[in-house]
């Protein structure tokens, strides 16, 4: 009926013949234990009053909300939206909601999310792609991280293990390594990485894996160039990349947004890939399904990171820290064909 009160967590306590307390841990999901007796009066009488607990006094009684903070640097990118929707997922299994922070790939953000996270009470954060190779901004994550840890909360990273908690470790080495291994394979001889800004880990890693067996298996490294982690560098470097040493024949960008970029470099240049020059990516991203000709990446189960990066920190936390190690599959496609 309009302007009916709303029930309260006394009137539960009143129609169940039991103390407040008693109500409130029945009801705020208190570790201290509620005779299955009480607690069936206090659920029954709740149904009853059309009670509906307040959020803000079950994160008080529990020391914490349920919500799980994830970071990511930029969720219009494939490679997180894929990550963030099996985090998600296996997060609505366990009944918990994700808050989910764009940082934009800057460190005053992630660390500005980090702090407001820890004020809310998030159960969990899960970190993203924090993966900067600047000393200073990693240590200031971790003293938040820490601090957040210290006060009962759990956090995970997907990254490499530089920051004090668990970690999904992509193995970006020597997933390009395997790419670079194959191309050889297939007859290519002169090769060029397009890489993302040098103080991006992930993008340094893969760079050094891809030439690092170039040059022991044919003597000479392969020409780079760098831009933005993004399409759009992809397609400026693929242009610069053209002008500069054409007689190239395969590419090999860091992320298949990269190489997304480069194909429609190649296409306005009049440059057939997969019989001019050969090109491939890493991460094998939804993306790639309408893409012509099929792209060759690296596949990594993005989804299943996701979960792997939850599973962990939802884990009792253990002595010491858990890096659990994620292995990519090269997957040949149409724009790396053999050559004659």
């Amino acid at each position: 009926m309009p302007g009916e009160r709303s029930a309260t967590l006394s009137d539960v306590a009143r129609e169940a013949g039991v103390s407040l307390a008693t109500a409130s841990r029945a009801l705020n999901g208190s570790e201290r234990v509620v005779r299955p007796e009480l607690q069936e009066r206090v659920l029954e009488a709740a149904q009853r009053l059309g009670y509906a607990p307040n959020a803000n006094a079950q994160a008080m009684a529990r020391g914490s909300t349920e919500t799980v903070g994830l970071l990511v640097k930029d969720i219009s990118d494939p490679y997180f939206s894929t990550i963030a929707g099996g985090l998600a997922e296996a997060a609505e299994e366990h009944g918990l909601l994700v808050m989910l922070c764009n940082t934009g790939g800057q460190p005053e953000r992630e660390q500005k999310f980090l702090a407001a996270l820890r004020r809310q009470r998030s159960r969990a954060i899960v970190l993203a792609g924090s993966d900067t190779a600047d000393e200073r901004q990693t240590s200031e994550v971790a003293d938040l991280l820490t601090s957040y840890l210290d006060g009962g909360g759990r956090a995970a990273a997907i990254t490499q293990p530089r920051l004090p908690v668990d970690t999904v470790v992509i193995d970006n080495h020597g997933g390009a390594t395997a790419l670079a291994v194959q191309l050889l394979d297939l007859g290519y001889r002169r090769a060029a990485v397009l890489a993302g800004p040098e103080d991006l880990l992930v993008s340094a890693e893969r760079h050094a894996g891809f030439a690092e067996a170039w040059r022991e298996a044919t003597g000479s490294k392969p020409t780079y160039v760098t831009d933005e982690f993004s399409r759009d560098g992809g397609h400026r470097a693929m242009a610069r990349l053209l002008d500069d040493d054409p007689d190239i024949d395969c590419v090999f960008a860091v992320n298949d947004l990269m190489a997304v970029g480069a194909l429609a470099t190649c296409r306005q240049r009049g440059v057939e890939v997969g019989r001019d020059l050969a090109v491939a990516g890493f991460d094998d991203i939804a993306t790639l399904r309408d893409v012509t000709p099929g792209l060759t990446t690296v596949r990594l189960p993005l989804a299943e990171i996701g979960r792997l990066a939850l599973d962990l920190v939802l884990a009792a936390p253990t002595a010491e820290l858990r890096k659990h190690q994620v292995q990519g599959q090269v997957v040949l496609r149409e724009s790396t064909p053999p050559r004659l």
